[in-house]
Order: structure tokens, then sequence, then C-alpha cells
């Protein structure tokens, strides 16, 4: 399986967006450790703790807090700053909020990510662009089948519908103006992510160790919903492996799912949280039906394409990917240091 080429990242200027982020985080420290010169753009962690800080991820790149939904602090914020290539993951990520705010969802979500590309048209030395949107930007009627590149947009709820609209974003600008550069801007489509360092608000994982720290009990709104889960260095791992073909390559695809293996077993989030807390030795999780929510039961989505294209493919199935992540937080509450941690998942990870 293809894996990040060290010795093409080296020495790479990389801007990411979303560094203070917990995907943003591991894929700070995974290019930082290839070598990579790191700029990060975003705004500050949102919640406490954040692996961000515990991971000391300012240290390791040029760390510029800025709102993206502020256009004239994205642009003097990367006045005399030059990049090879971009990996745009800022966001606002949860569903339940962007129903609490979908002005705020809209406005980081979609305008964020054209205030950063129309900041990039500028940029002399850029190779390529990669747009991280999400596996729900598809008009999903809940059928079950797995959704591929060609299938229609669409989001009932302000995160989805915010990161559809954001999948077009990035068509028009990459039409209009990047493609007659000859730079390539592209999106990744990335499944539900787990691993260690996640305590964001309405997060699966993220909840049950808050549960367990406080020996409380996990509350299920849709324990029968499957999602495509992955863990995070496999949705990493993807992105930076198709950032590194659209760089080198211009026929590459301009959008690629990633998620499990094809053909892999769908995992309910009743199944995944029961493997969690026996993980934790945490109380067995409880079901309280939401009635009211937008969120679907049935999400799937077909990352062969990738496996073609790229030849890369997720190389954890869900059982192991919760293995690792409860690893790290066992190991990290037991006064293991953030940072080593997350290097030591990424050697493990890239000597399977």
């Amino acid at each position: 399986m293809k894996r990040p080429d060290p010795a093409f990242w080296s020495g790479k200027r990389v801007l990411l967006t979303g560094h203070t982020g917990f995907k943003g985080s591991w894929a700070a420290v995974w290019l930082s450790r290839m070598g990579a010169k790191v700029t990060g753009l975003a705004l500050a962690p949102d919640q406490e703790p954040a692996l961000f800080i515990q991971a000391g991820v300012a240290s390791l790149t040029d760390s510029l807090l800025v709102d993206l939904r502020r256009p004239a602090d994205v642009e003097l914020a990367l006045v005399g700053r030059e990049f090879d290539l971009v990996l745009h993951m800022a966001a606002q990520p949860i569903v339940r909020a962007s129903i609490e705010d979908p002005i705020a969802t809209f406005a980081s979500n979609i305008m964020g990510t054209a205030h950063l590309l129309q900041t990039l048209r500028g940029q002399p030395a850029l190779k390529a662009v990669l747009a991280i949107t999400s596996d729900k930007v598809y008009a999903n009627h809940e059928t079950g089948r797995a959704f591929a590149e060609g299938d229609a947009l669409g989001g009932k709820d302000p995160y989805s519908a915010s990161k559809a609209a954001a999948e077009i974003i990035v068509q028009s600008f990459a039409r209009s103006y990047f493609d007659k550069a000859g730079v390539p801007v592209a999106t990744a489509r990335g499944g539900n992510v787990i691993g260690g360092g996640d305590y964001s608000r309405d997060r699966l994982v993220a909840d049950i160790v808050r549960a367990g720290q406080a020996q409380g009990v996990t509350v299920l709104r849709h324990p029968e919903a499957t999602r495509p889960w992955q863990h995070v260095l496999d949705c990493v791992a993807g992105y930076l492996v198709f950032l590194e073909r659209l760089a080198t390559d211009p026929t590459a695809p301009r959008a690629l799912n990633f998620g499990p293996r094809p053909g892999g077993p769908e995992v309910t989030v009743g199944d995944l949280a029961t493997r969690a807390v026996q993980a934790l030795g945490a109380k067995p999780w409880r079901h309280e039906p939401d009635l009211n929510s937008l969120e679907a039961k049935s999400l799937g989505i077909d990352a062969s394409l990738a496996r073609q294209v790229l030849g890369f493919e997720s190389a954890l199935d869900a059982p192991a990917a919760v293995e690792w992540t409860m690893d790290w937080y066992r190991d990290q509450a037991n006064g293991g240091d953030a940072l080593a941690l997350v290097q030591d998942q990424i050697t493990r990870y890239e000597g399977l």
C-alpha cells in the first residue's frame, strides 16, 4: 500500500489550515517529522484539553491564529509567504453545532474556503491544493449503498450542506483560475475518523473517554446507525498521498473518497461504542433516542477509486482503529507524553 513519502515532503513549504484541530494536529506532526516546513493557519483550539496544546504542535510549525471568515486577515497573514502545497482542513466540523448555529457554519466552511482560495491565487510557486470536505457531502436517501465520487451532492443538515457547497466552491475556483495556472485543486471526502487526542463535543470516542474518566455512562442517540469508521492515521495518510499525486500528475482525479477498505463489514455506532467501553473498562453505554435528529442512519463511502488511482487503502479495520485509539488515551492518562504517543503511532503505522 502506498504511504506518504518523506523524500517528497522534505523541504516542502506546506500551508496547513486547521492545524489546531484534532486531525490537523496529527497532520502537522507527521508533516514536520518528514521534514516539511509547515505553516499552520487556524483559530485557537476551542476545547480543553486540546491535542494541539498537549503535543506542542505550535513549536513544530509556524503557527498563525487567523479567522478564515475574515478575508483581510487571511490576506495579511500570508503576505510575503510562499507555499508549494496547501492542505485545507480548517472547518466547523460538528453536525449538531451546525444545527445550533448554521450561519457560523456556513461562514466557516463555505466562505472560509472561498477566502482562502482567493488569497492563494497570488501564490507564484504553488504546485497543488487539497481541500478536505466530508463523507456527508452526498445526497443521502438512506438506501444503505456506499457513495462513489460521481454521486450527487446534497445535505439535509447545515454541516453537510456547507461541505457540499464547499465542493462546488472548490470546483469553481479550480476551473475559473487554478486550472489556467496549471495548479491542480481537488477535494478529499474522508470518513468518520477516530484516534487519540480527539476531545471534540459530540464525537463518539471523545464522549466515551469523557464518560469513562468521570465514571459515567455514555449516551448514544443512534446506536443502530452505520458509519465509515477509520483511524486518523489512515485518513491523514490518504490525504498526503493524494496531495503528492496532485503535485506530480496533472491527470489525477479532482475528488476522492477515503474510508474503510472497500468490501469491509459495516460497523454500527453501538458496535464501535461497545468495543471502546470494553477497551477502557468503562460502564456500558445507554440508548436515549433523539427523535428530532437530522443525522443519517446509514452512511457509507466507496473508497475503491483511491485504491485504483493512488494504490492507497486504509490499513486498520474498525476493531484495530478502536484498539489504537484506546491505547493512546490509556497511555496518555497514565502519564505518557502526547507528542511521543502520536509519533510512536505514526512510526508503528509506517511499519505496517
